[in-house]
């Protein structure tokens, strides 16, 4: 009897150390972070600023605080066209920008945000998330010191805005007009002008007549840069951007350096910002094209069926100068291209032949 109530009380104070170390362990505090991240787009503009700004005020928000980012917009640190190299430098953690402002350090880059003839945003969400595309991604971006994330979408984009109509191919000889990344490279075959302007400096260039065209986004960004002011005739469908994706790159040291957990919450808050933007994009383009038309005077063409064979031709010839360029932007090329195969046959026969069939039915 003696024997087990020794026990007993033995147990019972043991069990009160053990619940009084747990209680008075204290909590293992998460590491704070702050990240300094720069921006090829202006200060709150619409859909690619804001958003931008949305997605580091997201991460702040998912975390209670604990990782904050000082956001710089384009030309308050650097200038849009310079944040590649500040990143990859390690001066600052992170930028957003499209990565297709950056072909002349690698044609590859051009694949990550879009290409001519390339995929919708569904389509390429598919590729890469499933069909290898985020792994190319990779491999690319790490070249550089970076580690890239997709967020952002701003959907299929149009043609442009003209000074004057454009009836065949032809008409883009000695054209000059604002079209970076392989866009750009498929007008340059045409006889075209290409050149590469940040968002804050293209009004100012097709007002004074430096360049003859432009295209920017879609109507709910090209209403708000007053493009019709000094150009009316807005051409669709873009062949160079149906589904121009955004992204945040790191700088891979740093990115490497932070734990499997705050990595998670960075590419959770960039894959809400890609739909979110998207999904912001699809909703307004709608009725500022409306506006355009109907209070602004501007005049909407469709690309003849010539002008796009000759978009085509030249795309296969700008894709054949990509993948001579290495191993890898071979490799790019051909994923990209297996995958808007394979993902594009099966869009033929699912949203393309139910919207086309939709769209007939109630005369949309």
């Amino acid at each position: 009897m003696k024997r087990r109530d020794v026990i007993k009380k033995g147990l019972i104070g043991a069990g009160s150390v053990a619940a009084a170390t747990t209680i008075s362990a204290p909590a293992i505090a998460a590491e704070r972070i702050e990240i300094t991240m720069v921006s090829t787009w202006p200060r709150d503009f619409p859909g690619l600023g804001t958003g931008a700004q949305r997605f580091a005020q997201r991460l702040s928000d998912m975390t209670d605080g604990r990782i904050t980012v000082k956001y710089f917009a384009a030309g308050e640190r650097v200038g849009a066209f310079d944040v590649f190299d500040e990143v990859a430098s390690g001066n600052a953690q992170m930028f957003h920008g499209a990565d297709y402002y950056f072909t002349g350090k690698h044609p590859g880059f051009g694949y990550f945000t879009t290409v001519p003839f390339g995929l919708t945003a569904s389509e390429f969400n598919a590729w890469m998330r499933f069909a290898g595309g985020q792994e190319l991604y990779d491999e690319l971006s790490a070249d550089f010191g970076l580690k890239g994330l997709i967020c952002g979408n701003t959907g299929v984009q149009m043609g442009g805005f003209f000074r004057k109509e454009m009836r065949s191919a032809a008409d883009f000889r000695g054209l000059k007009m604002r079209m970076p990344g392989l866009g750009g490279s498929v007008l340059a075959k045409m006889g075209a002008s290409p050149v590469s302007l940040p968002g804050g400096q293209i009004y100012e260039n097709l007002i004074s007549g430096a360049i003859d065209a432009t295209e920017w986004v879609g109507p709910w960004n090209d209403e708000i840069m007053k493009l019709y002011e000094a150009a009316k005739f807005y051409y669709y469908p873009g062949f160079h951007e149906p589904g121009a994706s955004l992204s945040v790159q790191t700088n891979k040291k740093w990115w490497d350096s932070l734990s499997k957990s705050d990595q998670t919450i960075i590419e959770a808050a960039a894959t809400t910002e890609n739909q979110v933007m998207f999904s912001e994009y699809n909703a307004k383009n709608g009725a500022a094209l409306n506006r355009l038309i109907n209070e602004q005077g501007v005049q909407l063409r469709q690309f003849s069926e010539d002008t796009y064979d000759s978009f085509g031709e030249a795309s296969d010839e700008v894709f054949a100068d990509v993948q001579e360029h290495s191993d890898l932007a071979r490799r790019i090329h051909q994923s990209f291209a297996a995958a808007r195969q394979e993902i594009g046959s099966w869009n033929k026969i699912s949203d393309i032949a139910y919207v086309t069939q939709r769209n007939r039915v109630l005369g949309l």
